[in-house]
C-alpha cells in the first residue's frame, strides 16, 4: 500500500490499523521521492492483537511525501492515515513576510522556497535536510539566513544554534563545518557562519545579543584563518578528525567549473566579506582599533585577490564562473571602474551565451549571485533565469513534481534540502524593493525601491 500526501512533510505519520493478530509486523517506509528509494526511512510496528490499533511515530521525525506500508497480510486495509507536521506553520504568528506578484511561475518558486525552509526549521535548529543527514551545516545556514530571517522571526533558533557553534570551537579557533560538531566536508563558507549569523541577526532584527556574546569567538576564528593564509590568501587546510574536503562553491550545475583556483578565489572573497562585517560590528560596539585593523586587512586581501586571480586578457577572476565574477564585484576587488565594468560585461555575456540564461551557481553561489543582481538592478536577468523550464532551474524541479527544493539541480538524493533557498531575498529586495538599513537595523528604517521587471504588472 502506498500513499501520496501531495507534498513533502517534516513530521510523523498517524495510522489507524484494523484488528490484526498479535505479533503482526508492519513496515512503514517514508520517502521524499520515488526515484531514490535507497534513502528511505522505516518504522516497524508490531501489533498487540487487541482490536483496532493506532500508531503515531512521535519518537523520530521523518521527511516524506510518500508512505509505503508492507506486511505479510495481503488483505490488510488501512482505516486512516495522516501526516502530522513538525515544522514552522504556514500561518505562524512570527511570520514576517509574504509575497505575491502577477507571474504565477515566480509565485510558485517563492512558495516552494518558503515551504522548504519551514520544513527545515524545527525544535530550535535549522538543518540541511530533515531526514538523510539532519545537521546544522554552516554553509547551508549562510546561504539561506537572509531568506529565512526575512520570512520569520527565528532569532531564538539562531541563539540556540550559535551556542552550538561556540561549543564546537577549538582553543586555537578552529571550527568544524557543522554544529553540533560532526566530521563533514565544507570550507570557510561553512565555519564562517560564526561571523555571518550574528551580523545578519542584527541587521534583520536589531538584536545585538549574538554580536556581544560571541565577538571573542569571532575574532579567534579569524586568527585561525590568518595563520592559514599566504600573501593574505587563505590556503586549504588538511583533512582531520573535525572536517574533510575544502570547498568553494558546492553542487553547481553540470558543466560549471568550481574547482581549482575558483576554490581559493571564492574563499578569499568570503573572508573579505567577513572582514567587512567584523569592521561594522566593531564600529557598532565601539571597538575602533579592531575596526581599523579589519579594514586594513581587508584592503590588503582585496589587492592580493586581484593580483592572484584576475586574468586581464579575458576579464575574469579565477575560472570566470558567475560566482567568481559576482563575488569579486560585490567585494570591490577590481581596483578601478574600468576593470569593474569589463568584469561585469563579461559576466553578463557569459550568462546569456555560455549558460543560456540558466542558473550556473550552487549552494554558495545562489545567494551571492542573487545579491549582485539586486545591487546591480539586473532584475530582468534574474527573472529570465528563474523562468527557465528546463535543467537546471527551479521550475525544472516544480515541473518534475517538487514541492520543496532539491539537494542538487538534477534531483539526485534529497528532495527537501537547504542548498538553493538563498534566492528568496530577490522577491523582497528586488521585486518589492524592500531592503533593511544597517544604520537602523530591524527595519526601524528601511528602503523601498522596487525594481521593475518585464512581464510583471
Amino acid at each position: 500500500m502506498q500513499f501520496d500526501f501531495g507534498r513533502t512533510v517534516t513530521g510523523w505519520s498517524q495510522i489507524d490499523f484494523p484488528p490484526m493478530p498479535e505479533g503482526t509486523e508492519m513496515f512503514i517506509h517514508y520517502l521524499d521521492n520515488l526515484q531514490s528509494t535507497e534513502y528511505e526511512e522505516t518504522d516497524i510496528y508490531v501489533a498487540r492483537g487487541k482490536g483496532k490499533e493506532h500508531f503515531t511515530s512521535r519518537f523520530h521525525a521523518h521527511s516524506f511525501r510518500y508512505v509505503s506500508i508492507q506486511t505479510a497480510n495481503p488483505d490488510l486495509q488501512i482505516t486512516k492515515i495522516k501526516a502530522r507536521a513538525l515544522q514552522i506553520s504556514a500561518v505562524d504568528p512570527k511570520e514576517g513576510a509574504t509575497f505575491e506578484c502577477s507571474d504565477p511561475r515566480l509565485n510558485a518558486i517563492h512558495d516552494m522556497v518558503k515551504y522548504t525552509l519551514s520544513c527545515l526549521t524545527f525544535s530550535g535548529y535549522m538543518v540541511d535536510c530533515p531526514h538523510l543527514e539532519r545537521m546544522g551545516y554552516g554553509g547551508d545556514g549562510n546561504s539561506s539566513t537572509m531568506t529565512l530571517q526575512t520570512l520569520w522571526d527565528v532569532r531564538d533558533t539562531y541563539r540556540n544554534w550559535m551556542k552550538s557553534w561556540s561549543d564546537a570551537m577549538e582553543p586555537d579557533g578552529e571550527l568544524p563545518y557543522v554544529a553540533p560538531a560532526f566530521r563533514t566536508g565544507g570550507g570557510p563558507y561553512w565555519n564562517g557562519f560564526i561571523i555571518k549569523a550574528p551580523w545578519r541577526t542584527y541587521l534583520n532584527y536589531g538584536d545585538r545579543y549574538l554580536i556581544v556574546e560571541y565577538c571573542i569567538k569571532m575574532k579567534r576564528w579569524l586568527e585561525f584563518i590568518e595563520r592559514n593564509c599566504k600573501d593574505y590568501i587563505l590556503q586549504p587546510w588538511p583533512d582531520n578528525e573535525r572536517h574533510t574536503w575544502f570547498l568553494g562553491d558546492w553542487l553547481a550545475p553540470e558543466g560549471v567549473d568550481i574547482k581549482g583556483e575558483s576554490v581559493l578565489h571564492v574563499n578569499a572573497c568570503f573572508i573579505s566579506e567577513c572582514l567587512y562585517d567584523m569592521e561594522q560590528m566593531a564600529l557598532m560596539t565601539g571597538h575602533y582599533d579592531d575596526a581599523r585593523r579589519f579594514a586594513e586587512w581587508r584592503q590588503n586581501l582585496n589587492a592580493s585577490i586581484h593580483r592572484h586571480f584576475y586574468h586581464p586578457e579575458m576579464h575574469i577572476y579565477a575560472k570566470g564562473t558567475p560566482l567568481d565574477q559576482a563575488y569579486a564585484l560585490l567585494m570591490d576587488i577590481p581596483p578601478d571602474s574600468a576593470t569593474a565594468e569589463a568584469v561585469k560585461a563579461q559576466l553578463l555575456k557569459d550568462c546569456h551565451e555560455k549558460y543560456r540564461d540558466h542558473i550556473a551557481v550552487g549552494l554558495v553561489g545562489v545567494p551571492v549571485f542573487t545579491e549582485w543582481c539586486i545591487k546591480e538592478r539586473e532584475t530582468d536577468l534574474m527573472a529570465t533565469i528563474l523562468r527557465q523550464e528546463d535543467y537546471p532551474g527551479y521550475l525544472h524541479m516544480i515541473n518534475n513534481g517538487a514541492t520543496t527544493t532539491w539537494e542538487s539541480w538534477d534531483g539526485h538524493r534529497s528532495h527537501v534540502h537547504n542548498c538553493y533557498n538563498g534566492i528568496g531575498i530577490w522577491f523582497y529586495q528586488a521585486l518589492a524593493g524592500i531592503r533593511p538599513d544597517p544604520e537602523q537595523p530591524g527595519y526601524k528604517h528601511f528602503f523601498i525601491d522596487p525594481q521593475p521587471c518585464e512581464g510583471i504588472s
